[in-house]
């Protein structure tokens, strides 16, 4: 084949993504983490704010294996992970690998048809866990241009083409910075930031890792810390000023470059060191005030000052024991930001998932709602996915239902609810869903450890 051909060949084989990701604006696709601008906010209009009678219409299911990571939708392909020959082991263990010892399994990286569901590729490779909770990948795949950016549980970071599946470059990354995945596996979804591919690493030195995201090349290594945690990574930016990215670890906050990874401030959190470490919520931006939400350390409001090295701590909800029932003291739910209030699925004393609402410039409660999952009580460590969408909140919880709710300083209004998917995997002693779903276009999609679904949305 002539050198012209093979070009233009190559042009339309990449031209569907190329066009997908040129509008994506447009599509309201759901490419990351979080949603297109990763603040939780989901952009489309006429949307449901009450299901029929029957609940919201489900267009399609696929059959999928287990796993926690919520999948990425750009234009008419969804990229989702999941686990694959385990004999379904992992989805029985729950909290202590110990006792199960390595399960065998591997991974897989698969690529949807977002009006049918149908499987365009997949990519599989052997990946034994030793790992708590080992049912499945964790990570949201990260979808840049032609290419999506996937995160394994033991510390697989793989470049692979959306087009067809082929992987362009990949790291052990635990192997490779001689560390070992988190308890928890890893779990902060991959950021592209420019050229730059930024992931918490692990071993000496290496905390944070930017890699050019095109080769796979160590750009920057940044910081030590006993434990790397689960928090996805936030960058503030603001206007005239240094960019910074935090980086909430196990030992505190750290704001770093992230064109050199050169350190900015570090703020130690708790006061002390605390063996729970349960970093997972993203750490949320309110202009130059940085809110970051935990169980087991309480929450911190940090305020970011004019010089990049800067920064003031106005409060945190107690240095003692921030297992109370006032704070915004979050597990796993990541709080929303609206009008100067915090609102987010907190536990309380007891370890209940309540719904709770708390003022950002005192951390004071301004109302908590017990039983937003279950009328009749409180469940112990409830959990929902809150995404924000025009006048209303949509809020997948871990039952596998789907509610619409308003949130005010008046209180939690629920307006609607449907049950979606079934709770398959064990924690707590009871079954839950613990994966993000996307909201793209009028649709969402989300999964369970056996099938993924396609709801409409649509007024």
């Amino acid at each position: 084949m002539k050198r012209s051909n093979m070009l233009i060949a190559r042009f339309l084989s990449l031209f569907p993504c190329l066009v997908l990701v040129s509008c994506s604006a447009q599509a309201q696709d759901w490419p990351y983490w979080m949603g297109p601008n990763q603040n939780g906010v989901w952009p489309a209009t006429d949307t449901v704010s009450q299901f029929p009678e029957s609940g919201p219409p489900v267009l399609w299911r696929q059959k999928i294996g287990s796993g926690y990571a919520g999948p990425a939708v750009v234009g008419d392909r969804l990229f989702v992970m999941d686990r694959t020959e385990d004999e379904g082991k992992g989805i029985k263990t729950e909290n202590d690998i110990r006792k199960a010892g390595e399960l065998a399994g591997g991974e897989r990286v698969q690529c949807l048809d977002t009006k049918t569901g149908e499987t365009i590729w997949e990519h599989t490779y052997d990946c034994p866990y030793n790992i708590a909770y080992p049912t499945g990948p964790r990570c949201t795949p990260t979808v840049d241009d032609d290419r999506i950016y996937t995160l394994g549980a033991m510390g697989n970071l793989i470049c692979l083409s959306a087009v067809d599946g082929e992987v362009v470059w990949e790291k052990k990354i635990a192997e490779f910075y001689s560390t070992k995945p988190p308890l928890w596996g890893y779990a902060s979804h991959p950021l592209v930031d420019g050229e730059n591919l930024i992931v918490p690493t692990g071993g000496k030195g290496s905390g944070l890792v930017a890699f050019n995201k095109m080769t796979g090349e160590e750009v920057w290594k940044s910081i030590s810390t006993f434990d790397i945690g689960y928090a996805p990574l936030a960058v503030y930016e603001p206007e005239g000023k240094d960019r910074q990215l935090i980086f909430w670890h196990g030992a505190g906050v750290t704001s770093v470059d992230p064109a050199t990874g050169s350190e900015f401030w570090n703020v130690k959190f708790p006061e002390e060191k605390n063996s729970s470490v349960v970093t997972i919520a993203t750490p949320r931006i309110i202009d130059n005030q940085l809110l970051i939400a935990e169980y087991y350390k309480g929450a911190l409001l940090l305020e970011l000052g004019p010089e990049s090295s800067d920064v003031n701590e106005i409060w945190r909800s107690t240095k003692i024991d921030p297992r109370n029932d006032h704070s915004m003291s979050c597990m796993m739910s990541t709080p929303v930001i609206k009008d100067g209030l915090a609102y987010g699925v907190a536990n309380d004393s007891r370890g209940n998932g309540v719904f709770r609402c708390t003022k950002i410039e005192s951390g004071e409660e301004v109302w908590t709602e017990e039983k937003w999952l279950d009328e009749k009580k409180a469940v112990m460590f409830a959990n929902g996915f809150i995404v924000e969408n025009e006048d209303k909140y949509f809020v997948f919880n871990d039952v596998g239902e789907l509610m619409i709710c308003k949130l005010s300083p008046e209180g939690y209004q629920e307006l609607d609810r449907a049950k979606l998917l079934e709770p398959t995997s064990v924690a707590r002693g009871r079954k839950v869903v613990w994966s993000h779903p996307a909201f793209a276009g009028q649709q969402m999609f989300a999964r369970n450890d056996e099938e993924i679904i396609c709801v409409d949305l649509k007024k």
